[in-house]
């Protein structure tokens, strides 16, 4: 009887292999979500005071007809080969939001869906194209659709350090321009700021970050990773370095958390788990930031101003 309470069952094998990282390939997937996380919260956070969130969300889509198109050049699965494709597209799904912003009556927000929509579909379309010609073992490539953090290997966990370390440098270099840029952007062009300059950068940074992450978290949930951790942090603080800094942990934890529940539980994709993990850590940060949390707020008001007494019937006070 003793024996069976204390007996060690699959899940708790699972959960001492995960915490122990004993397993290689395990590994692999949590250093990198975790660094895409990282690099996904700094970049973001600059992204989303810039309003410029949803851009992310046209770059990952529109990076999908250039995973295709790439595949169909090189006849491989090359990891670089394919985030080089993926970064053409992007950058040209970038200038067409640009383009029809600039030159026409188009709203941003609408141009921005204009070319989601359009380049998506596109992607969609050269994958059944490309697919049927049989080029090479094109196995795997539907993947980008949602991710599969599962397949990644050693050098791809590389190139998002890379990425990640780039980026954190960057942004540290260029962390009073870009402060600048995002909350008086008029104030540094008329004191003669390169603020067209600083803002190509910006996107040229997201267009890295956003095509690394494709494949571990997809074309379709990309954005979030871009978006919920640098909004969550936003409860916390007011400050913009302390806003990085936190959206960078909160991606993070997003991203190892994901993949761990990813690992225990086969059947949960490793994308909508890092995701669906910050999207707890925004609800958490919304309620319960002592900044700007919805129940801090609410505390905080009704011990500023208390309910009236009620005054009943005969002047007695309840």
């Amino acid at each position: 009887m003793q024996r069976e309470r204390f007996a060690v069952t699959p899940m708790t094998d699972e959960l001492f292999r995960l915490l122990t990282l004993q397993d290689p390939n395990t590994r692999i997937v949590l250093i990198g979500t975790g660094l895409l996380g990282l690099c996904s919260g700094v970049i973001g956070s600059l992204a989303v005071l810039r309003r410029r969130a949803l851009m992310g969300d046209a770059l990952a889509h529109a990076a999908l007809p250039g995973l295709w198109v790439a595949f169909f050049l090189t006849g491989d699965r090359s990891f670089l080969a394919l985030l080089a494709g993926a970064a053409v597209a992007g950058a040209l799904g970038v200038a067409a939001v640009a383009f029809i912003r600039d030159h026409t009556r188009v709203k941003e927000d609408a141009a921005i869906g204009i070319v989601l929509s359009g380049f998506f579909a596109a992607g969609l379309c050269l994958s059944r194209i490309i697919g049927d010609l049989h080029l090479g073992n094109s196995a795997g490539l539907d993947g980008f659709l949602f991710g599969k953090a599962a397949a990644m290997l050693p050098e791809d966990v590389w190139t998002i350090a890379a990425v990640a370390a780039a980026t954190v440098a960057i942004v540290t270099l260029l962390f009073k321009e870009f402060r600048l840029l995002c909350f008086d952007r008029e104030f540094g062009a008329s004191q003669g700021w390169p603020v067209r300059r600083l803002d190509l950068a910006l996107m040229l940074l997201l267009v890295v970050c956003t095509v690394v992450g494709l494949p571990a978290v997809g074309v379709v949930l990309m954005a979030a990773l871009l978006i919920i951790p640098a909004t969550a942090a936003r409860f916390w603080t007011h400050r913009l370095h302390r806003m990085i800094v936190l959206a960078a942990f909160f991606g993070a934890v997003s991203g190892v958390v994901g993949s761990a529940i990813s690992a225990l539980h086969a059947k949960i994709s490793t994308g909508p788990a890092v995701v669906l993990t910050s999207a707890v850590i925004f609800a958490l940060s919304m309620l319960f930031a002592p900044q700007r949390g919805v129940v801090v707020s609410l505390i905080r008001r009704r011990s500023v101003n208390p309910p009236a007494p009620v005054v009943r019937s005969g002047g007695a006070v309840a």
